[in-house]
């Protein structure tokens, strides 16, 4: 079902509400509980120390450890890397120039469009077409992201929904060509990762819906909830190594309704290996997507 979200009314009930908790209850850090400044979920200490992703791989969203020059924008209007110096093999050691051909570079890294690949994406395309992470997952975001996740602290989720719609923002109007140019593309539909049905009745809540749905409204984006299901109930991916989460997420998904959107954007809360969005991915482009991104809250960095 798409919902298309009212982004007027809501936004300014929300808005009176908040200024109105601000007034009656001093505001306290999500995170650590210290004293924050009104209007403000985190304190001083936990905003300067929050996670924000720099730059990072179009296709799998990893960090690059690489500097960028001081003088460079970290981006242009839709929100890419304008470039990024340094040999590729500080990066992905010879993979990436084997991989390279004649592909563009900036400081010798591959890049599609404004935005570089890593040597990984290059030898072995995911089904993603670009992989966005608003954070990494370090602290103090580690010990905020579980409480939304397991302990129904949906005001985290709340901040991490601020926090995504932020970094996000005039995201997914151009797209990376092979060529380097910038392609129009249709606008986005947001669609939640599900849970299984047996799963969200344990938990109470899909926090990937809990996500989409503010991020939706803010950015002035639809939501298509229940199109894409979860058809069996897998394992836990946080016991399994990267083959076994692959193994047990074969045939997880189905698509329900029609057509899936031509640019469909897949919204999750944490990408580790990526075999759940490279496996609902899949199942959105059997289903017709000509273009599947995903926008995720946290990036696990390796290592």
């Amino acid at each position: 079902m798409t919902q298309t979200v009212n982004r007027t009314l809501p936004a300014r009930v929300d808005s009176l509400w908040r200024r109105l908790g601000w007034a009656l209850w001093p505001a306290h850090c999500l995170v650590c509980r210290e004293a924050a400044a009104a209007g403000c979920d985190l304190c001083p200490a936990c905003a300067a120390d929050w996670p924000h992703a720099g730059p990072a791989c179009l296709r799998c969203a990893l960090p690059l450890p690489l500097p960028l020059p001081a003088a460079m924008p970290l981006g242009g209007d839709d929100g890419t890397l304008a470039a990024i110096a340094g040999p590729s093999r500080d990066l992905c050691g010879d993979r990436a120039g084997a991989a390279l051909g004649e592909r563009p570079t900036h400081g010798g890294l591959p890049v599609v469009g404004d935005a570089p690949v890593c040597g990984d994406c290059l030898r072995r395309p995911p089904p993603l077409d670009r992989v966005r992470a608003a954070c990494l997952y370090r602290p103090p975001l580690d010990r905020l992201l579980p409480r939304f996740k397991f302990h129904r602290d949906l005001a985290a989720g709340r901040l991490l929904a601020t926090m995504m719609a932020q970094a996000f923002a005039g995201a997914g109007t151009a797209a990376p060509t092979e060529t380097g140019d910038l392609a129009t593309v249709p606008p986005p539909v947001l669609i939640p990762v599900p849970l299984h049905p047996a799963r969200l009745r344990r938990r109470g809540y899909d926090q990937a819906l809990e996500l989409a749905r503010p991020l939706a409204r803010r950015l002035g984006l639809d939501v298509r909830d229940g199109a894409l299901r979860r058809c069996r109930d897998t394992a836990a991916q946080s016991r399994l190594d990267a083959r076994q989460r692959r193994r047990n997420l074969r045939d997880a998904f189905a698509w329900h309704g029609g057509p899936a959107p031509a640019h469909a954007v897949l919204i999750d809360d944490v990408m580790t290996t990526g075999a759940t969005l490279h496996a609902a991915a899949r199942t959105l482009r059997r289903a017709g997507a000509r273009r599947v991104e995903a926008w995720v809250c946290a990036r696990v960095p390796l290592g």
